[in-house]
């Protein structure tokens, strides 16, 4: 005769106390892998699609010079040296 202790399951009794425990595990770990890692967004949005380094700092560096141009903080001929200086 099983003992209360064992709810008559003999060494069985830990699998339904342990396996919510796991569900929640594998909920966090797959939302986790889904939604990223110390970021916004889904992994695959990190890095993809655009460039690093020096052109996509040249990229914002010439934005910021057509947002000055455009409200006419610089003339247009400070406007090409720049640009010019930034291309090259």
């Amino acid at each position: 005769m099983m003992g209360p202790e064992h709810f008559g399951w003999g060494g069985w009794w830990i699998f339904p106390t342990m396996m919510p425990l796991l569900m929640i595990v594998v909920v966090v770990a797959i939302l986790y892998f889904i939604l990223g890692r110390g970021g916004p967004g889904p992994p695959w949005w990190h890095d993809s699609g655009r460039s690093s380094g020096p052109a996509r700092d040249a990229e914002t560096a010439i934005e910021v010079l057509k947002k000055r141009y455009a409200k006419g903080e610089i003339t247009r001929e400070e406007f090409e040296q720049i640009k010019n200086d930034l291309q090259s």
